[in-house]
């Protein structure tokens, strides 16, 4: 997948995927519908055969070497979509005065350098180093590269359609899109052939036909995705740094890639950083500043219940699950706090204590959801744990914040500038 110029690399990327994803329809009522598989997906699972599993894993597949998606929950990536033609009345220089095309015009010369063309090459330690992972950690570790897989395919997905939305308006702003979705496409590449290495691969053309899309306004997408991109940023380094201090725990060659793996997720956030600052409206009112908080909130629970679920992968690699996650966060929320007006105090005293509280409460969940019971009845022993839930979560929403953000956008903050 080495590109030489831009028609090439976004062809070029689409080929390491399983099949070329289907183009997302403008507007949520078209994005969300629901599209019949193809045939040939119904009778691959077809109720009259027994179901496919991998006998290393026991995880079910759709047909031989292709894994069954994961149920969707809260937790699980999304898809998303969008008011497209509220983006490009955004990107519309004629009528956004505010657009700083300088130092968007500089950001896509920057991705047109692509730094890491070359950079995702395999070898034969892929395999080698797969064969030797057996047990519960196969099984964990098959589950984190779907995760990833899925999360950056999902970018890709959004990209792609805003280059190809934004074009006729902002070929600037619509090129970056174009090049983040060419960068995306190789990372979900480069993990779906990862989980070949394990004798399983996701069907990535089946997926963005079945799987359902969430809807977001505009302004949601930026902050949702500014939070998805500085977070991979900072779970990526810390785990390559974690690595390079404790090359024993070095399971599987992947990890050798985060280092300028990371970069590209760096990059698509300061991108949206340039988008945030050329709307101001999105950052500089109280109703933002609840949102920003919302946002922080929502992304760094995610995460903590997600791993907290998923201890045995951190620990085969060496990490205490609990650390790494604080880690991530607090760098996380330190920069984000650049550019959002608000975000959580996650350094008070409390409030890792009452993310610790949900990861108890989640692992009740579980449990009670894992017991050979009717399903009305679990539904009914979980109620009182998903209203404790819903009520630390208010808590965290209410704790202390800090006012923060880029001077460039508020400029009472200038003051409180140390130079």
């Amino acid at each position: 997948w080495i590109q030489q110029k831009q028609p090439q690399a976004h062809n070029m990327a689409l080929n390491m995927l399983s099949r070329q994803p289907a183009t997302l329809k403008a507007g949520a009522r078209r994005a969300m519908a629901p599209v019949r598989p193809a045939s040939r997906m119904v009778r691959a699972r077809s109720a009259s055969s027994d179901p496919m599993v991998d006998k290393a894993t026991s995880i079910k597949m759709m047909r031989e070497g292709v894994k069954e998606f994961g149920e969707e929950s809260v937790l699980t990536p999304r898809f998303y979509t969008t008011d497209f033609e509220e983006m490009e009345r955004l990107f519309s220089m004629e009528l956004n005065p505010n657009l700083n095309m300088e130092e968007f015009e500089a950001m896509l010369a920057e991705f047109k350098l692509d730094y890491n063309q070359r950079h995702f090459v395999r070898n034969e330690s892929f395999k080698v180093a797969a064969d030797k992972i057996d047990g519960a950690t196969r099984k964990i570790f098959v589950e984190f590269l779907e995760r990833s897989c899925t999360a950056e395919f999902s970018g890709f997905l959004l990209y792609k359609e805003l280059g190809r939305r934004l074009k006729p308006i902002n070929p600037v702003v619509a090129e970056i899109f174009t090049l983040m979705s060419r960068d995306e496409a190789r990372h979900a590449g480069f993990l779906n052939k990862a989980m070949s290495d394990f004798n399983l691969a996701l069907d990535l053309g089946f997926l963005t036909k079945n799987r359902k899309y969430t809807f977001f306004k505009p302004k949601f997408i930026v902050y949702a995705t500014y939070l998805s991109e500085k977070i991979g940023y900072w779970r990526y380094i810390s785990i390559y740094r974690h690595l390079q201090r404790n090359p024993d725990n070095q399971m599987y060659p992947l990890f050798e890639y985060f280092e300028n793996w990371c970069q590209d997720e760096n990059r698509h956030g300061d991108f949206f950083t340039a988008i945030l600052k050329s709307q101001p409206q999105f950052i500089n009112d109280v109703p933002s500043r609840l949102w920003s908080r919302f946002f922080c909130m929502t992304v760094y629970i995610t995460m903590y219940l997600n791993d907290h679920q998923r201890n045995t992968f951190y620990e085969s690699l060496g990490l205490e699950v609990k650390g790494f996650n604080q880690h991530v966060i607090i760098e996380t929320n330190k920069t984000t706090a650049r550019i959002f007006p608000e975000v959580p105090d996650c350094e008070h005293p409390d409030y890792f204590k009452r993310m610790d509280r949900m990861v108890e409460l989640n692992t009740k969940l579980l449990s009670i959801g894992r017991m050979d019971l009717p399903g009305p009845l679990k539904k009914i022993m979980q109620l009182p744990v998903l209203e404790r839930m819903v009520a630390e979560v208010a808590q965290i929403f209410f704790m202390p914040t800090l006012r923060c953000g880029s001077v460039d956008c508020e400029p009472e903050l200038k003051a409180q500038v140390m130079y």
